[in-house]
């Protein structure tokens, strides 16, 4: 036990109670052994706090004061957390019992690792990847993310084509492992995201801070995917859409600053404007809101610009050979390439 790292699993909980037996009787069958359990309930309206304290006493559990989202919420477990590592899991996960052994040995190897990504499988359709994480997660230039697994909407059956531990852009936040001493160098989640896109920032401020991140496909996670909102969800497609520029904002390289923003500003009109034809008039609302949110924060958003460029001295040539260098947009729907192992990255 003294020579295994303690580990801090911070599960986020909101009115979950259809998930937690289900996750917290996985997470028991977990091999590693040294492990300190936290649950954040974000102001449950449930009976899912109640039902942990009597059924799973191993858990430690803290309150929040409202629903403060996913960075809130788990900026209160991040901070609560004992561990020399800090792994963030949603509350509608399975995991492998070998899960964290696999995570623990490879960020034992190599200090530079600041965060890596289980292979996470779908619950819904067996054998394949799932939505949110699948074998690890890049961008495209313009800033829109896809993962090895999951290009848009395409999921791929999981053959073990992607079972090679490999450097990703960014790794999930549907089960998320970092070093805590890497938070302590780059600071915990942007809590203005309050959900979506929380975890491509993080890691963002990750690369720019010399830290590698990387998937370990030998840990597997099983992910419900979807359980809080719906992809069609007004509220979803506003967060996704508000944060993606966010996160550019914050984090682009002077180099191509304005140029990336303005096309991919524009690339939102289009997808807008193709919204309110194929009948989604919700996106077009969506996308109209959020870049008014982002007009009327331009001084917020220069702030943050700020603080991310003086904590992040790395520029982007460091880690510019995980960003697609081509439109994903582009090649997935114009060229038809909607697997991953087709694009040659």
């Amino acid at each position: 036990m003294n020579n295994t790292p303690l580990v801090s699993v911070v599960i986020l909980n909101y009115n979950g109670m259809k998930f937690i037996d289900a996750c917290f009787t996985s997470l028991r069958r977990t091999t590693y052994a040294n492990i300190e359990w936290i649950m954040v309930d974000n102001a449950s309206q449930d009976n899912s706090v109640a039902h942990v304290q009597k059924n799973y006493p191993e858990f430690k559990i803290i309150g929040s004061c409202g629903n403060l989202g996913y960075t809130g919420g788990n900026n209160l477990g991040i901070r609560a957390a004992q561990g020399q590592y800090v792994v963030l899991l949603n509350n509608d996960v399975e995991v492998d019992p070998e899960w964290l052994s696999h995570l623990v040995d490879a960020a034992e190897t190599d200090s530079r690792i600041g965060a890596l990504q289980p292979k996470l499988q779908s619950m819904i359709n067996k054998g394949y990847f799932e939505y949110a994480g699948a074998s690890g997660g890049f961008i495209d230039r313009w800033g829109y993310p896809f993962l090895r697994g999951r290009i848009f909407d395409t999921m791929e059956i999981d053959r073990g084509q992607y079972d090679d531990v490999r450097e990703i852009f960014w790794a999930s936040g549907a089960a998320l492992f970092l070093r805590k001493s890497a938070l302590d160098t780059v600071g915990l989640l942007d809590e203005t995201f309050f959900m979506h896109f929380e975890e491509i920032d993080l890691c963002w401020r990750l690369h720019c801070c010399g830290f590698t991140i990387k998937v370990i496909p030998q840990a597997v996670v099983y992910h419900y995917v979807s359980a809080s909102l719906p992809a069609q969800n007004i509220k979803k497609m506003y967060w996704n859409h508000r944060n993606s520029l966010m996160t550019l904002f914050k984090n682009l390289d002077s180099s191509r600053f304005m140029r990336t923003l303005f096309i991919r500003m524009l690339l939102d009109g289009i997808s807008a404007v193709y919204g309110l034809f194929a009948g989604e008039p919700q996106r077009l609302l969506a996308v109209l809101q959020a870049h008014f949110w982002m007009y009327g924060n331009w001084r917020l958003l220069l702030q943050k610009r700020r603080e991310a460029a003086r904590t992040g001295k790395l520029p982007e040539k460091h880690f510019s050979h995980l960003i697609y260098p081509r439109s994903i947009v582009a090649d997935y729907f114009l060229k038809k390439k909607k697997e991953f192992h087709i694009l040659g990255f």
